[in-house]
């Protein structure tokens, strides 16, 4: 397997071109860039993305398992990227680059710490291996977009540190009430503004304009959206669209890739993604607790992959982070604007209230159990929701 996979990487970097000194600018999770006059602050951004890869000779997987992800982590590898990316903005802000020749901030340190290979770091690969049995998935199988989106919810209600809430939409739909009812504070209620509205579109623009609780009583969101945009490939009516996610402030990246292949994706560059790609063999990192964690290897100083967004798989998740109520009303206005109004077809669906015929919304909570997380495990037979039940987008 390692000899496969050492081949692979060679192949790969065989093929990685400088980016192109073209007009076409470059979109990087929200930041715009020229290539000719912005290079190196592009590269810098790049490099700044925390990157996750393939590890061996960690710990065994549960006492006995694997002690590598190659050859299968790769989708729970660019899990990790998606909410890495959505703690650097919470903690960090979108603004912030790496230097590896300044000491690093105690939270840089702290949000590294929680993805370590190690079985008590609250985002590692043991726990989010683990996990993913409740996912009907087996330790040591690969993974799409909506199962590791799954997993990284219910992890998240084990994180006291961070107190993110993961909204994964259903049905290719987003629901603005449950969001909100998950991102509130104990203790608040959602209150749509007085007069109900018979349209949808009253709807979304009412809850648009909602400003009624103070910042501190929003919990920091990571909306994951799984999507497919397509049936064996990408439909090219969804293109345009899917490069517009890029472009939002709130862009948190998109895990997606092609056939058994994880990439995260995170910019574009004309008819091009741009990714960083996990398929990279490192030893693990042994840090003590408490010490500064090495991170030279948690950073992709090379530059980054493009491929051709008509190879993209069709099985996606798309990822925004939105610090604040006022961010979420930003980011909705946005997908209002650019994507539900100047297009046919709609990538997904954006509604104030939750759907009558579906079961009701109950905002996730932590199990009362003493737990790190992968030990809650839930019996498959309970799951809402399975990689095959995607709903296919009409075209």
């Amino acid at each position: 397997m390692e000899a496969v996979l050492a081949k692979y990487e060679n192949q790969f970097s065989e093929y990685l071109e400088e980016l192109p000194e073209a007009d076409e600018p470059v979109w990087i999770l929200g930041e715009c860039y020229n290539v000719k006059t912005k290079k190196s602050e592009l590269l810098s951004d790049v490099r700044s993305r925390l990157w996750f890869t393939y590890r061996k000779k960690f710990s065994p997987i549960g006492g006995t398992g694997p002690c590598s992800d190659a050859g299968w982590g790769c989708m729970l590898r660019c899990g990790q990227m998606i909410l890495a990316q959505a703690l650097v903005c919470r903690h960090l802000g979108r603004d912030w680059r790496w230097d590896p020749e300044k000491l690093q901030a105690t939270e840089y340190q702290r949000i590294l710490s929680c993805f370590l290979d190690k079985k008590d770091s609250c985002y590692s690969i043991h726990q989010m291996a683990q996990m993913g049995v409740g996912e009907g998935k087996s330790v040591g199988e690969w993974y799409g977009p909506n199962t590791v989106a799954q997993v990284l919810k219910k992890l998240a209600l084990f994180d006291d540190w961070n107190t993110l809430a993961v909204y994964v939409s259903m049905d290719n739909t987003v629901v603005i009430e449950d969001i909100k009812k998950q991102c509130q504070q104990p203790g608040r209620e959602f209150r749509p503004r007085p007069g109900a509205c018979d349209r949808e579109e009253e709807c979304v623009s009412e809850a648009l304009h909602l400003h009624t609780q103070r910042p501190l009583d929003w919990r920091p969101l990571l909306l994951v959206i799984p999507l497919r945009m397509g049936i064996n490939s990408i439909n090219p009516v969804y293109i345009q669209a899917f490069k517009e996610c890029f472009k939002m402030p709130q862009s948190c990246g998109v895990l997606g890739g092609k056939p058994n292949l994880a990439f995260y994706f995170i910019g574009f560059i004309d008819d091009e993604l741009i990714y960083l790609d996990p398929h990279t063999t490192q030893q693990a990192v042994d840090s003590e607790s408490g010490s500064a964690v090495d991170d030279q290897s948690y950073h992709c100083q090379r530059t980054p992959h493009r491929m051709k967004i008509t190879s993209l798989d069709p099985s996606v998740a798309l990822g925004f982070f939105c610090k604040s109520e006022e961010d979420f009303d930003s980011w909705c206005d946005l997908v209002q604007q650019e994507l539900l109004k100047k297009r046919n077809l709609r990538m997904f669906e954006l509604v104030e209230k939750h759907p009558s015929h579906w079961p009701p919304f109950v905002p996730p909570s932590k199990p009362e159990v003493q737990t790190t997380g992968a030990e809650f495990i839930e019996s498959p037979d309970k799951l809402f929701e399975s990689e095959e039940e995607f709903e296919i987008l009409n075209v």
